[in-house]
């Protein structure tokens, strides 16, 4: 399949959300109607259990007095700074307080560890599935995750939006990221799901390229 997909590059309007963690707890707990609509993102999902060991590590992040942007920011700095990316290591199933313990995964496991750790909170996450671009800017590295489908997490700004994190390459996601989909985790947005009966061995094999056409723009802000 080949697909021509248009991006735009993501407003800086974001920088300037000073809400703190405390605030940010408020505005969601004392609208209703708001808090009904981002539920589904808040509450536990089939990868992503409550886990007392996840909400310990996860408040430390977000005390009421710091702005809740900069808690973002600094989960997924600490994710990607402390946590090694190692396909393999892990699978689907491999629960997100195993991730915590071993500090090790891939993108779908540090996603799901970073949205845990934000509901834990008290806050609206969720989980994005997706491609990068596969050739790097002149002088970068290749982002992990590029080469196949990649996952970020997106969360809830209470009086912005929704804003993409992703904590595998410490950047908040603009032109080299394009979204696929987006769920409570996984669980909703797998490319393929069901049930192959059939005799002998069988193999799958995936392939992505995504390349940029026409001019370079910048690239996506580093966290």
């Amino acid at each position: 399949a080949r697909s021509l997909v248009e991006r735009r590059p993501l407003s800086p309007a974001y920088s300037r959300h000073t809400m703190s963690c405390g605030d940010a707890r408020n505005v969601l707990q004392a609208d209703p109607e708001l808090r009904n609509e981002l539920l589904q993102f808040m509450l536990p999902s089939p990868y992503i259990p409550a886990e007392p060991g996840i909400a310990g590590f996860a408040g430390t992040f977000f005390p009421d007095h710091r702005p809740f942007l900069d808690s973002i920011q600094l989960l997924c700095h600490r994710i990607y700074t402390e946590f090694t990316f190692m396909p393999g290591y892990t699978t689907l199933s491999t629960p997100v307080a195993t991730v915590l313990r071993d500090r090790k995964g891939v993108c779908q496991d540090f996603s799901h560890l970073a949205i845990a750790c934000l509901r834990s909170q008290g806050f609206a996450a969720r989980y994005v599935s997706g491609y990068l671009e596969t050739s790097p800017p002149p002088g970068q590295s290749k982002r992990r995750g590029a080469d196949a489908s990649h996952a970020w997490i997106s969360v809830y700004l209470p009086g912005y939006g929704w804003l993409d994190f992703d904590p595998t390459n410490n950047v908040i996601p603009s032109l080299h990221h394009i979204t696929t989909a987006w769920g409570r985790d996984y669980s909703d947005v797998p490319p393929v799901k069901g049930i192959i009966f059939s005799s002998g061995k069988h193999e799958l094999e995936v392939s992505v390229d995504v390349n940029l056409v026409g001019l370079r723009p910048a690239s996506g802000s580093t966290i």
